[in-house]
């Protein structure tokens, strides 16, 4: 880990209330750690028994719709913004369900059950190959195994139940 300010390697030090934090000995500052937050949707139909999931480019892998959190812009507004991006769909509702951080991607999950206005689906090609309603058992058949996606999935799914 390095300063953001000035490039100098960190050293973790002790800071009162806070544990071991990354310090910056040139700058005389804590350094604490930086990350990109992103929205990660878990998309059912209007009846709540469908879940639609995609396939991004170069990945086989069903997942969950997502998207970075633009700078000033809230979570709540990314979520309906990103959805719409990626499917020309609009959001009826949403409910923040949790998050998770992800490593590969140095990134904070928020994620969101949303219900989806019923329509055609249109793909950003850009981002997107395939998009597809699973029955919800299906769903989490489709989904990557041992994944942040499957986790917030089997949570939204207990959620729904509950409904």
């Amino acid at each position: 880990m390095y300063c953001t300010v000035c490039g100098e390697k960190l050293t973790l030090m002790f800071k009162q209330d806070e544990g071991l934090v990354p310090y910056c000995n040139k700058c005389a500052e804590y350094r604490f750690p930086r990350f990109a937050t992103a929205v990660s949707m878990v998309v059912t139909n209007r009846t709540k028994d469908k879940i639609l999931l995609a396939k991004h480019l170069n990945n086989e892998d069903y997942i969950l719709f997502a998207g970075y959190i633009k700078k000033g812009e809230t979570a709540e507004k990314a979520v309906t913004r990103e959805f719409k991006e990626e499917t020309r769909l609009d959001t009826v509702k949403f409910k923040y369900m949790g998050s998770r951080y992800h490593e590969p991607k140095n990134v904070l999950m928020l994620n969101f059950l949303i219900m989806a206005e019923n329509g055609e689906v249109s793909l950003d090609a850009n981002e997107l190959t395939e998009a597809v309603w699973f029955d919800p058992d299906k769903a989490l058949e489709a989904i990557r195994k041992d994944s942040v996606a499957e986790a917030f999935l089997k949570n939204a799914l207990s959620e729904i139940k509950k409904l």
